[in-house]
């Protein structure tokens, strides 16, 4: 296993929930932090629980809706110039609109694609010219089960992962010879705000996956030796 200290990950979504968790985990691989979210007090709060744990560990941060382009180029810029190299980046930032086909709004609708598959798109494109310089790196899209068959009322957040699926292989036999890895996570129902908002945990949040299970998962992942990684995987609860 190849060791993670001294590396520097961006991490959108990095406010609260799953993207925090890997935040943290990766600290404590000594593991450098980029952290975007819509969000500044959640930024700061993450920034400061970092810094508090694991002092040596350099933190910046970039409030970005990664859903509009030119806040996703500022923020990219912005942390590049301040932690120098770009070595991983953990694709985390989405959300969830559950609905019936004809009950979910269009522009709710649309607004899931914009953030879920347009935000992915738009951080990779700005990401991966620092990478690609580089010569190696990992680029981690957390997508969902949602997105490996058609749910009813998940019709918006279910294509939009599938949507993920798709664009991040895609990306993966692209660069995998440039020495870059690319990863596809599919997790089940995680307890994060979003899903006890959705009340997807009937009440049971402690029963379901927590984000610090997919964070300790990411980070064996990122161990693995340069020259292998895993192509996609799924993490599911022992308890449906």
């Amino acid at each position: 296993m190849q060791t993670l200290k001294g590396k520097t990950a961006i991490v959108t979504g990095a406010g609260k929930g799953l993207g925090r968790a890997m935040a943290l985990e990766m600290a404590a691989e000594g593991v450098n932090l980029g952290l975007i979210a819509r969000t500044e007090a959640d930024l700061l709060r993450v920034t400061q629980d970092v810094k508090a744990q694991y002092p040596e560990v350099t933190v910046a941060y970039a409030v970005a809706d990664v859903a509009e382009y030119d806040q996703v180029k500022t923020a990219v810029a912005k942390l590049a110039d301040e932690l120098k190299t770009i070595d991983i980046l953990v694709n985390n930032a989405g959300i969830l609109k559950v609905g019936g086909f004809l009950e979910l709004p269009v522009a709710e609708w649309e607004q899931v694609f914009r953030v879920n598959v347009f935000g992915t798109y738009y951080v990779v494109h700005e990401v991966l010219p620092y990478i690609l310089q580089q010569g190696k790196g990992d680029i981690i899209n957390v997508a969902s089960t949602a997105g490996l068959k058609g749910n009813a009322k998940l019709s918006a957040y279910g294509a939009s992962k599938a949507a993920v699926i798709n664009l991040t292989e895609a990306l993966m036999q692209e660069v995998r010879k440039s020495n870059i890895r690319v990863t596809t996570i599919n997790p089940s129902t995680i307890a994060t705000e979003m899903t006890l908002n959705a009340k997807f945990t009937d009440g049971n949040e402690d029963k379901v996956l927590q984000p610090e299970d997919l964070a300790v998962l990411v980070v064996h992942n990122l161990k693995l030796p340069q020259r292998a990684f895993v192509k996609d995987f799924g993490l599911w609860s022992t308890n449906p």
